[in-house]
């Protein structure tokens, strides 16, 4: 990305008034949020704008309401604040803020949803089907086969997911994730894995994760010193421009806005199958936004101030 195309950093922060920073929630993700929104927050006002945070509660109506805020950089993962919920009050109180709209971020949050939206618009991703309760295992087993990944429709950072090499480890893995609610299985894919982050229009340089953890879990994501982040990712340009054009049909079919993140894993025959897409990526020190904004030649600041000003009026985002 050029930084030409980023307004001088004070201009933004004259620009954008006094933003609320939206942190901590009350969904499985509320640690990793409040240290997002505490990154985010100190970019902000290392850069000169009048921003604040708010630790969301369940109080959330009262406190949108009360918040004094000409916008808002969310930063709940999660449920209540990733699947439409806080956008949808937002909207009603008339504050712009950073991030897709209801829709997508509600279809995306759902992952039965977003693979659903995929197959539809001809994208790869792997087989999968829901398990609605013990009885459905042997099914899943017979249709899907082995190895899977178990995972929580409505959950994110790995929270509640397991990968399943033997038949007896599905009823464990399954009562494993459904105390997050509804649970899917998917069919594991051999092959390298690669995150790709989508900012304004526009498709951040890849990164491919490699762990010695049995998939990219929470431990990998968020403490462990032995998670390799490759960025360049390394691919050759024909394959590189194949997982972009992946990339920006993604966002385009998920109607993604401001930004995203598009999870992806590459199979044998060298395609690339969506696994996620997540509307409200992390912003802490390992996480992945950041580091391929790094890559294009934007700091944590500045990625923090293009995303606030993708969110000011088109008069004064072109001044």
């Amino acid at each position: 990305m050029n930084n030409k195309q980023l307004q001088p950093m004070s201009d933004i922060a004259k620009k954008s008034g006094t933003v609320g920073v939206l942190m901590g929630g009350t969904s499985a993700e509320r640690d990793i949020s409040l240290k997002s929104g505490g990154f985010v927050l100190k970019a902000l006002q290392d850069s000169g704008v009048d921003a604040f945070g708010v630790d969301v509660t369940e109080n959330v109506i009262e406190q949108l309401q009360h918040m004094k805020a000409d916008r808002v950089f969310n930063v709940l993962h999660g449920r209540g604040g990733e699947d439409g919920e806080i956008q949808a009050l937002l909207e009603v109180l008339g504050i712009p803020y950073v991030g897709s709209a209801v829709k997508a971020s509600a279809v995306t949050m759902d992952k039965l949803m977003t693979k659903r939206l995929l197959q539809g618009a001809g994208l790869d991703t792997p087989a999968f089907a829901e398990i609605k309760g013990r009885d459905d295992c042997e099914t899943v087993l017979s249709k899907l086969g082995l190895p899977l990944i178990i995972k929580p429709v409505n959950e994110g950072s790995s929270i509640g997911m397991s990968k399943v090499e033997n038949a007896g480890d599905l009823i464990p893995a399954y009562e494993r994730a459904c105390q997050f609610g509804t649970v899917m299985a998917e069919q594991w894919v051999d092959g390298a894995e690669y995150t790709v982050a989508w900012l304004g229009g526009q498709v951040l340089p890849a990164i491919k994760l490699e762990t010695p953890h049995a998939f990219y879990d929470f431990d990998a994501k968020y403490s462990a010193n032995d998670t390799r982040y490759i960025c360049p990712c390394g691919l050759p340009d024909q394959q590189l421009q194949s997982l972009n054009k992946v990339v920006e049909k993604t966002a385009d079919v998920c109607d993604l806005r401001h930004w995203g993140r598009v999870d992806l894993m590459m199979d044998a025959q060298g395609r690339f199958q969506v696994i996620e897409v997540n509307t409200v990526p992390g912003m802490t020190d390992h996480s992945l936004v950041p580091m391929a904004a790094r890559e294009a030649g934007l700091s944590f600041q500045q990625l923090v101030l293009k995303l606030i000003e993708l969110t000011l009026p088109a008069e004064l985002s072109d001044d």
